[in-house]
């Protein structure tokens, strides 16, 4: 009985839910800039030679801005369906923890992807931590509603644009995904293109998550 009563305590706090979200997520966007180091002072001789060593971070680049936006984009996911329940439990906690593990494999999967930019291995690795964030927020929101621990008054059709959001978004990143059977840096501009689709289009239906 002391087990049943404890498990229906734990987890119902969103707000302090909600602040693990921000300072994983604040930490896993700090970690993805240490990737990128300033060239070694005793090896540049001028502006020439410098300007040859930033192009040569030019990989490292590329994913710290492809993954700075994968995690906005996956933050205002997760705070957008934190934002429409009134109340958590233990599973839908321990569920949204799964899910911010993933955020923290991203700064090690952007540092993979950027010193192996031409192995496939490495791009699908990238592509597999995305998926899996994708999945855990579905499976969130599939025990929230289970549970009755949504808002009351939510508007008719909310599960399927939240669903839909999520499948179509992880099909076009798959798509993107598949490109580097032809070339990794294919794959990448698709993603950063389909990121910033999301991150600065207007948002298309009635209940559409950012």
């Amino acid at each position: 009985m002391e087990r049943l009563n404890y498990n229906r305590m734990a987890g119902k706090n969103l707000h302090r839910l909600e602040a693990l979200a921000d300072g994983v997520f604040a930490v896993a966007m700090t970690l993805l800039v240490l990737d990128l180091k300033v060239p070694a002072a005793e090896a540049i001789h001028s502006d020439a030679g410098l300007a040859a060593a930033l192009l040569a971070l030019t990989p490292k680049l590329v994913t710290y801005l492809m993954s700075f936006l994968t995690l906005g984009i996956f933050w205002l996911g997760q705070q957008a369906q934190l934002n429409l329940l009134e109340r958590s439990n233990r599973d839908v906690v321990w569920t949204h923890i799964a899910f911010l593990a993933s955020v923290c494999l991203i700064p090690f999967a952007t540092a993979l992807l950027s010193e192996f930019v031409e192995y496939r291995l490495a791009l699908v690795f990238y592509w597999v931590v995305i998926l899996l964030q994708g999945l855990l927020l579905a499976l969130s929101w599939k025990l929230s509603r289970k549970a009755g621990l949504a808002k009351d008054g939510l508007p008719d059709g909310i599960d399927r644009a939240i669903y839909r959001r999520i499948l179509v978004a992880q099909a076009l990143y798959a798509a993107a995904a598949a490109l580097c059977v032809f070339s990794n840096w294919a794959s990448i501009a698709a993603i950063v293109l389909l990121q910033l689709n999301y991150a600065l289009a207007p948002r298309i239906g009635r209940f559409a998550l950012p």
